[in-house]
């Protein structure tokens, strides 16, 4: 499945980040790059994504590739850190949101395709971007399509290990 900026589908706006100011040149702050090994996880202990057994992420602290939430938890570590933390959904991927959930006449998709509830699509928006909907429900008239994100309006366990901070 394609990624999704959470914050294009969930409305929220992006919340401003800490400066370099208090932060050793070593620490995780905005503005510098950071490679690690992550986990996510339900509350129950189901991992929901996790590259400890792959190759390790790298991003820049405050490029949008990370939700603000998951940023906030890595400011001040360092490499060789790992640290946990349980996201409530506001500062994971966001609440549900009833407006991110459509019904498209049945016609709208091809005839050949074999509809079942929780099958990924992938849609244009108004602006020529991919964006993945879920089916959540059909019949011969009516698809209805929930294009929040998956964990939205979950709580998330977040488990990483810093392996270097950059910039």
């Amino acid at each position: 499945m394609d990624k999704i900026n959470v914050r294009d589908i969930t409305g929220r706006e992006d919340t401003p980040e800490p400066e370099h100011t208090g932060y050793d040149a070593g620490q995780v702050c905005s503005g510098r790059q950071v490679t690690l090994h992550f986990e996510l996880a339900l509350p129950n202990g189901d991992i929901v994504d996790s590259n400890f057994d792959g190759a390790a992420a790298t991003f820049r602290v405050g490029d949008g590739n990370l939700p603000v939430g998951f940023e906030q938890v890595l400011f001040g570590l360092c490499a060789g850190d790992e640290h946990s933390a349980e996201l409530e959904e506001e500062d994971a991927f966001g609440p549900r949101n009833p407006d991110n959930i459509h019904t498209f006449p049945r016609y709208r998709f091809p005839a050949d395709l074999a509809m079942e509830e929780g099958l990924v699509i992938n849609f244009a928006d108004s602006a020529g971007n991919d964006q993945a909907g879920v089916i959540t429900a059909f019949d011969a008239d009516r698809v209805t399509v929930d294009f929040n994100h998956p964990l939205a309006g979950k709580t998330i366990r977040f488990r990483v290990k810093i392996l270097s901070v950059s910039g």
